[in-house]
């Protein structure tokens, strides 16, 4: 880009998500006309359940389209706290809870209104794209723990211990996980609450907007430990668990005081989220999951594409896999390919691997240096069970030519 030197060191030093720039290169090669299968994008395919939708006709038919106060309607507001009530049995009070445009803003707010310059937020590895950035953007910095997929991905209570110093304001957790499906048991929360407990002034942001698509046991948030309830800031929202990517609703439960500090950040550069859409939100965030029609359904089917996806992944030689329990990610260690070539093609990082599967096989997924764990690639599994046997089947023959 030119006159790039005229733009502010703030712009300059964040990433363009990886996620997004390798939906963006899959779009420009189908424009070319290649039969490019997209399995880098975080989105559900199925539409948003028609009572959720009617919702956000009602609004615009009942002139709900003027300006929202700045943390969400206080329906929304109470909706989200008998929510957290009912599926979580954890009571917070609708000041406690701030809703935004989305949960990235959610988590921004919470970066903005934590994080001075110098701050440390420890975020474990494999995590989600944006994470980094945003403390950053916040002037705060990063520190990562490295996981393994022999643990699942999940960071133990040792190397949390080991990595909080004196400059650390919070942790990232993130379950399920994004890239990885995995999700904390209450046993592993209840051991890593233990090391938090005794360290009272970092914060942990809990991210659970994937808790509704669940393949195993009922989701357990940090904030269900009395003990560390007063340090943990709660992010979910609707559009996973309820297909609403598009309507942008996200929210957070938090300490008073933090609610009141993302708010006062909120009310500077946002305002409150679209009316329409908080309606809808309210619509889904009241009814019981499990009473809208389309949702056990759909969390069926990611159960049933992950399994296809499973089974065709271990006919592959050196693939090395998992059993994800939430999401709709698989994030197998690809790095047996690593020092193979085929034609032109040098596998030397999962980059590499992305784009040759990409060129080659033509099938777009996003490479694990964009989630801090080099060896995987993610593959996303929101999409057909006939373009994810279509897909696997062009990766196995793409990686057969590697040698």
């Amino acid at each position: 880009m030119e006159n790039k030197r005229l733009l502010s060191n703030r712009v300059n030093q964040l990433s363009e998500s990886a996620t997004i720039e390798m939906t963006r290169k899959s779009r420009e090669l189908r424009a070319q006309g290649k039969d490019v299968i997209t399995l880098s994008i975080g989105e559900p395919d199925f539409d948003t359940p028609e009572l959720i939708k009617e919702a956000g006709h009602d609004a615009i038919t009942n002139n709900i389209t003027h300006y929202p106060p700045v943390p969400g309607f206080a329906s929304l507001q109470e909706a989200i706290v008998h929510k957290l009530k009912r599926d979580n049995n954890l009571d917070y009070k609708p000041n406690q809870i701030i809703i935004s445009n989305g949960a990235k803003q959610s988590l921004a707010n919470i970066m903005m209104s934590l994080l001075n310059s110098g701050d440390e937020v420890i975020i474990p590895a494999p995590y989600w794209v944006s994470y980094p950035d945003l403390v950053k953007l916040a002037e705060g910095t990063p520190v990562f723990i490295p996981t393994d997929i022999d643990h699942l991905y999940k960071v133990q209570p040792e190397q949390l211990e080991k990595a909080i110093g004196p400059k650390t304001k919070a942790i990232i957790f993130n379950s399920p996980n994004n890239p990885t499906g995995s999700i904390y048991t209450a046993e592993e929360i209840e051991k890593l609450a233990a090391v938090l407990k005794n360290h009272p002034d970092v914060f942990i942001i809990s991210d659970e907007i994937y808790e509704l698509i669940n393949f195993a046991e009922k989701q357990v948030s940090f904030a269900s430990y009395p003990e560390i309830k007063n340090q943990v800031i709660i992010v979910n929202g609707v559009s996973k668990g309820f297909a609403m990517t598009g309507w942008r609703i996200g929210y957070i439960a938090a300490p008073t005081e933090v609610a009141w500090a993302c708010n006062k950040i909120q009310g500077q550069y946002t305002s409150g989220p679209g009316t329409i859409s908080q309606m809808a939100a309210q619509k889904a965030i009241e009814i019981n999951p499990g009473d809208i029609p389309e949702l056990p359904s759909m969390v069926e089917a990611f159960r049933k594409r992950r399994d296809l996806v499973m089974e065709k992944l271990k006919e592959i030689e050196g693939v090395k896999t998992y059993t994800p329990e939430g999401a709709f990610y698989i994030f197998p260690d690809i790095s047996y390919y690593f020092g193979k070539s085929f034609e032109n093609y040098n596998i030397q990082s999962s980059t590499d691997m992305c784009m040759y599967l990409l060129e080659k096989a033509n099938v777009a997924l996003v490479p694990g240096e964009a989630f801090g764990e080099p060896n995987g690639i993610r593959i996303s599994y929101a999409t057909s069970e006939e373009l994810l046997t279509e897909a696997v089947t062009r990766i196995k023959n793409a990686l057969e030519k590697l040698n």
